[in-house]
């Protein structure tokens, strides 16, 4: 639909007809102190009728830019703020190029790819070692999403190798730390067991989980 069939239509229509037809009787107006004076009130029945702008700082740029749109950018008038032109609307954005590549392995996303050749260009050192073994565990974290089941880490090793194409080595002393698996409270039953999980999920050992506890009420005993 092109410009000329959207004016054809009602304009704006959240503002409503009535608006439509203020401006445009404002355009018809050939005292230009007048026109400005009639003008400003119209745009402020316009910040009425759309009290959600009021929330953007700059609201009352919006509603005077609202006039032009709705006068097809042809009402003579003094607006406080600069006028827009009707290629500023009608003028499509330049395209966001995408990255087309290929994913070696779509359960990871591309960020993930591309965390793993930022690394591979990375000089063999300690930092390098470091940031392998940040995104190995991050690996498995988004491994567990979809397959619920415990992962080894000789899988998130054998990944990393494929996404990198061979260029980050996993030193034979490297390992990640042990992941168990607790039922969720669902698969549990309502057995009160959900404190024994310590709320979590998944949880590394070392790492001293979280205690879910009950709202009990405390109940005061008469004596």
């Amino acid at each position: 639909m092109d410009y000329n069939t959207q004016r054809s239509k009602l304009i704006m229509p959240e503002y409503g007809r009535h608006v439509q037809k203020m401006i445009e009787y404002v355009m018809n107006i050939e005292d230009k102190d007048k026109r400005n004076e009639q003008i400003r009130a119209v745009v402020a029945v316009m910040g009425i009728l759309n009290p959600q702008l009021r929330d953007l700082n700059d609201f009352r740029h919006k509603l005077w830019d609202h006039v032009q749109i709705i006068s097809d950018f042809e009402i003579d008038i003094e607006s406080p703020y600069p006028l827009p032109t009707k290629e500023t609307f009608i003028t499509k954005p330049n395209p966001v190029p995408l990255d087309k590549t290929p994913l070696k392995a779509a359960h990871y996303g591309r960020n993930i790819q591309n965390m793993v050749d930022m690394i591979a260009e990375k000089p063999e050192d300690e930092l390098r070692r470091n940031m392998v073994m940040v995104l190995a565990n991050y690996m498995r974290q988004q491994y567990l999403i979809w397959n619920k089941d415990s992962v080894s880490e000789e899988t998130i090793f054998k990944d990393i190798d494929t996404l990198s194409g061979g260029r980050i080595k996993i030193p034979e002393d490297f390992h990640l730390s042990t992941v168990h698996y607790a039922p969720s409270p669902t698969q549990q039953g309502n057995q009160g067991t959900y404190q024994s999980h310590r709320g979590e999920n998944y949880r590394s050992e070392g790492h001293r989980s979280n205690v879910y506890r009950g709202n009990k009420k405390k109940i005061n005993k008469r004596k």
